[in-house]
C-alpha cells in the first residue's frame, strides 16, 4: 500500500499536519520521513523529548497488524496524493492528509451541505432540522455530520428518511463510533450509500481534543454550513469558525430569544453569518452545477407516485396534516416532498401549513 507510510507518520499525535508535511519535503517522501534516525529529527528542529516519544511509537508500530485491521474492519484508507481523495477538501491549509472510511466516497458529493448544533436541542430545533435535512436531501445533496445525539442525529435520520445519502466525520477511528449507542445510524448511512471518514486510525477512541479538529473537516466538506442551535461556548462555534475561515457559506437558523440554545445562532447572524429562512437560501449559495441541475427539473410534472398522489389530494386547499392523514407519512417526508414540488411549480404554499395544486 503506497500510503502505508504516510498514514503511520501521520498517526503520531505528537505530528501535526504541518509538521507531517514539512517531515516529507525534508526527507524526500514518507517513507524517509518516518526511517529518519533521531539526530536527523533534532536536526530538523523537533526537541529531544518529542524525537524519544516518537522513536518509541515507531518501534512499537505493526505494519502487519495495521493493514490486518483495514482489512478485517471494511476500513478503506486514502491519502491527500489520490485520485478519490474529497474534492472539497483539497487546497485547505489544514485538511487531513489521511482519511479513513466505511461506505463509499462520490465525487458527487462536492455540493454537499453541513448542518450542525446542539446536542440538546429543543423540540424546535428537532423541527427545524428535520424540515432542513429532508429538504436538501430531496435534491440528491449530502448532508454532513457528526453523528452526534441532539442536531446530528436528526439531520442523518431525517436525510436517510427522505432517500438521502449522509457523510458522518467522527473524533474516533471508523471503527469506534461515538457515542456507541449510534452505530446502527452509522450502518444505516453506510447502507444507503454514505460514508463514515475520520482521519483517525482504526481502533482510536475519541478523546475531547479531538472534536474540534473533527469539526473542521465536517465544513471543510461541505459547500455551506447550517448552524441550527447551540450555545456560545461549543462545538457549534467552533464548525462556524472553521467554515467562515475555509471560505464557506455559513447560514444560521434564527431562534427563540428566551433560549439559551439560541445564543450561537443569533451570534453568528450579528457577525456576519446569512440568515436561514428556506433551502432556497442554501440552494442559491451553492454552486453553477447544482443551479443547472435544478434548470433541469421539469415544472408542472410529477415525477413520482408520490407527487402524484399529493397532487391529486391537493385539488382545492389542504393543510399538511390532512396530506399526512391521507398518505400515513412523516410531516417532514411531506414537507422534503411540497417543498421540491413548489420550486417545480406543481403547487402553490398558501401559508399557515396550506397548499393547492397549480
Amino acid at each position: 500500500m503506497t500510503n502505508i507510510y504516510l498514514a503511520a507518520l501521520y498517526s503520531f499525535e505528537g505530528f501535526g499536519t504541518a509538521r507531517v508535511k514539512l517531515l516529507i519535503d525534508y526527507f524526500g517522501g514518507a517513507k524517509e520521513a518516518w526511517n529518519s534516525d533521531a539526530d536527523a529529527l533534532i536536526d530538523v528542529g523537533i526537541n529531544k523529548e518529542l524525537v524519544g516519544k516518537f522513536i518509541s511509537y515507531r518501534n512499537a508500530f505493526d505494519f502487519d497488524f495495521f493493514l490486518s485491521i483495514l482489512k478485517k474492519e471494511k476500513i478503506n484508507l486514502v491519502s491527500i496524493n489520490d485520485p478519490d481523495y474529497p474534492e472539497n477538501l483539497k487546497g485547505l491549509d489544514d485538511a487531513p492528509l489521511v482519511l479513513y472510511y466505511k461506505g463509499k466516497l462520490s465525487k458527487n458529493d462536492i455540493n454537499s451541505v453541513a448542518i450542525v448544533g446542539s446536542r440538546r436541542m429543543t423540540s424546535y430545533g428537532r423541527d427545524v432540522t428535520q424540515k432542513i435535512a429532508s429538504e436538501l436531501a430531496s435534491f440528491g445533496i449530502a448532508i454532513v455530520s457528526g453523528l452526534a445525539f441532539g442536531v446530528d442525529m436528526t439531520a442523518h435520520e431525517s436525510a436517510l428518511d427522505a432517500g438521502g445519502k449522509c457523510i458522518a466525520v467522527l473524533a474516533s477511528g471508523v471503527n469506534v463510533v461515538t457515542p456507541y449507542s449510534n452505530r446502527w445510524l452509522g450502518s444505516k448511512i453506510i447502507e444507503a450509500g454514505g460514508v463514515i471518514i475520520s482521519e483517525y486510525p482504526p481502533n482510536t477512541k475519541a478523546k475531547k481534543h479531538y472534536f474540534p479538529y473533527r469539526n473542521r473537516i465536517i465544513s471543510g466538506l461541505s459547500k455551506a454550513v447550517i448552524v441550527v442551535e447551540g450555545r456560545i461556548k461549543s462545538g457549534t462555534i467552533h464548525t462556524a469558525n472553521h467554515a467562515a475561515s475555509q471560505g464557506r457559506s455559513v447560514f444560521a437558523v434564527p431562534g427563540q430569544i428566551l433560549s439559551v440554545m439560541s445564543e450561537a445562532p443569533h451570534y453568528l447572524i450579528k457577525n456576519g453569518a446569512k440568515l436561514f429562512t428556506s433551502v432556497s437560501d442554501v440552494l442559491d449559495e451553492l454552486n453553477l452545477q447544482l443551479r443547472v441541475d435544478r434548470d433541469k427539473i421539469s415544472e408542472f410534472a410529477p415525477a413520482d407516485d408520490l407527487e402524484r398522489l399529493i397532487s391529486d389530494i391537493l385539488d382545492c386547499p389542504k393543510h399538511v396534516d390532512e396530506i399526512r392523514r391521507r398518505t400515513g407519512l412523516k410531516i417532514s417526508e411531506i414537507s422534503a416532498k411540497l417543498t421540491v414540488m413548489e420550486i417545480k411549480g406543481i403547487v402553490k404554499n398558501l401559508g399557515g401549513g396550506i397548499y393547492r395544486r397549480n
